[in-house]
């Protein structure tokens, strides 16, 4: 994705990093007001329930 580009209600600001798991990118988020992470994950990967849980599970950790 390119910088200014929308993923939803994000504006993409830039890459962050890329890997075996997906793509990261710094994002704007209007409705908190700064900027978050964003991870883009490879639709194969979101459809295998394996490595959805292993996605939820992180996430789940880093909101605490």
């Amino acid at each position: 994705m390119e910088p200014e580009a929308t993923l939803g209600a994000y504006r993409i600001v830039s890459p962050l990093g890329a890997g075996g798991m997906g793509e990261v990118y710094r994002a704007h988020d209007p409705k908190l007001g700064r900027d978050v992470a964003i991870k883009v994950v490879p639709e194969e990967m979101s459809a295998d329930p394996d490595h959805l849980n292993v996605i939820l599970n992180w996430q789940a950790t880093l909101e605490r």
